[in-house]
């Protein structure tokens, strides 16, 4: 696999909790840990997270709770 050399900007105690991960021998290098860093976050927070999340929820139990919590009297609602 070929990959493409970047610079980033790192606060040297974050370096330093990477430096210790390779030196513990889980990582081969500091790459390997910031490759698998980003390419896990851009998983999470892909594009299409949020619709594939919402696509699982029940649109009719969706509604049921909205309902519920209005029909509450307002003045059995907690003071904030």
């Amino acid at each position: 696999m070929s990959a493409a050399k970047i610079a980033i900007s790192i606060e040297p105690s974050l370096l330093q909790r990477v430096d210790s991960l390779v030196e513990r021998k889980l990582f081969r290098s500091r790459s390997e840990v910031f490759q698998l860093a980003v390419a896990e976050q851009i998983e999470r927070f892909g594009d299409d997270v949020l619709a594939r999340e919402c696509a699982k929820l029940d649109p009719a139990e969706e509604q049921a709770f909205a309902d519920f919590g209005l029909t509450n009297d307002i003045t059995e609602w907690p003071e904030y």
